[in-house]
């Protein structure tokens, strides 16, 4: 078989990537169809530059989903290697080939021959996994501290914001290889660290329910059992993977989780917790001296209820741009990491670790780097411009 064009190339990537463009051709359907009763979500649809961004962000997620849970994108196993196929340029025909293989590698062989394309598609599972769960356990992590910080003052507030203030004070990319390093993992200081930080969503929806269903007892009880109950089994799994130190509860553990995206995802959320502390607390700050926090403390409502139903939700619009932003400086320490070889399997097929790979004979094969770094670059930008349009449409609030 003859190489493939570059025209055959992006029309065979247009093909494979069919159940991207249908996805997202009905998700903007559905949601142009229904904006007006969609709330922030649906007027992000009158901002131009929004919907561009929600558009970039959504290809990537479907591409991540399709990739990673139905196996529909990718041409080729991310980690299989070929005999013949190293280095090979974008369209080379797939030697060998069996019934069943698809016939060529369309971006080309990477230098262990294995299909660049399949790499990149493969890479943004493990992004939309890690970036957006990390960054609602750190949101989770601010909101419960920095709300109390801001709203009481005093001693509370001067201890949190030291601790806040003591962890910013190193460089986040320092911080970040510190406790990726295979010596610091060893010493099990990131499960214990899990062990803490997970358990925020627990004590969140737990005084959420609470103080909302305060009055009525039942309900609050129901509700605080169904809730607690799911996130507690989520917490005992993810808190205890395989050869975990924790035995206690391994007993009704319903999943492992890898060691190295355990510590990924703990340090992510270690990270970005103290910056969103400040930001909730600043917010906390400000709102709790409005009219209508003091028509809620003259009615004799509780702290707690205060700051979570009054304050934390006139705060929702910074906190949301605040969360797309977030996701992206998340996505950059990930590919950051993968390009240092840390956190991750060096043979995952994540983006940083893809560049770092390819980068190495750049200047005679360019094709196994360019791509991961597209994508990268793409999925920042898009999330960029996707809090850019959340931040118009907030102000129009």
């Amino acid at each position: 078989m003859d190489p493939l064009s570059w025209g055959e190339i992006f029309t065979r990537m247009f093909m494979q990537l069919l159940p991207v463009w249908i996805a997202l051709i009905a998700t903007f359907a559905v949601s142009i169809r229904y904006k007006r009763k969609l709330g922030l979500y649906g007027k992000l649809f009158d901002s131009t530059i929004g919907m561009i961004g929600f558009g970039i962000v959504m290809f990537w997620v479907f591409v991540g989903v399709f990739t990673g849970m139905f196996d529909l994108i990718a041409t080729h196993d991310p980690l299989a290697q070929v005999s013949g196929m190293k280095n090979k340029v974008p369209g080379t025909p797939l030697r060998g080939a069996e019934d069943g293989d698809y016939a060529y590698y369309l971006l080309g062989g990477d230098n262990l021959a294995r299909d660049v394309f399949s790499r990149v598609m493969a890479g943004s599972t493990v992004v939309i996994i890690i970036a957006p769960l990390a960054t609602v356990f750190a949101f989770m992590v601010g909101i419960t501290l920095g709300l109390p910080a801001g709203y009481y003052g005093g001693r509370l507030d001067t201890g949190l914001s030291f601790l806040a203030n003591l962890i910013l004070a190193f460089p986040v990319i320092l911080l970040f290889y510190l406790l990726v390093t295979p010596e610091i993992v060893l010493t099990g200081l990131p499960q214990f660290m899990a062990v803490v930080l997970f358990s925020f969503p627990l004590i969140f929806f737990g005084v959420l329910i609470n103080s909302r269903y305060y009055i009525e007892p039942q309900k609050r009880t129901t509700m605080l059992v169904i809730v607690l109950g799911i996130l507690g089994y989520l917490y005992i799994s993810l808190i205890n993977e395989a050869g975990s130190k924790i035995t206690l509860f391994n007993a009704i553990d319903g999943f492992d989780v890898d060691a190295g995206l355990l510590t990924v995802f703990v340090s992510v959320v270690f990270v970005n917790s103290p910056t969103v502390f400040r930001i909730v607390r600043g917010l906390a700050m400000d709102i709790k001296t409005r009219d209508y926090v003091a028509a809620a403390q003259t009615r004799g409502e509780g702290t707690w209820y205060i700051m979570l139903w009054e304050i934390l939700p006139n705060a929702r619009g910074p906190l949301i741009v605040d969360f797309c932003l977030r996701i992206g400086y998340t996505t950059i320490l990930l590919g950051t990491l993968g390009f240092f070889g840390l956190g991750l399997a060096p043979e995952d097929p994540n983006w940083g670790a893809t560049i770092n790979e390819g980068r190495k004979l750049l200047s005679i094969y360019p094709h196994p780097a360019l791509p991961p770094s597209f994508a990268l670059l793409s999925l920042v930008l898009g999330l960029n411009l996707l809090a850019d349009g959340l931040r118009e449409e907030s102000l129009k609030d």
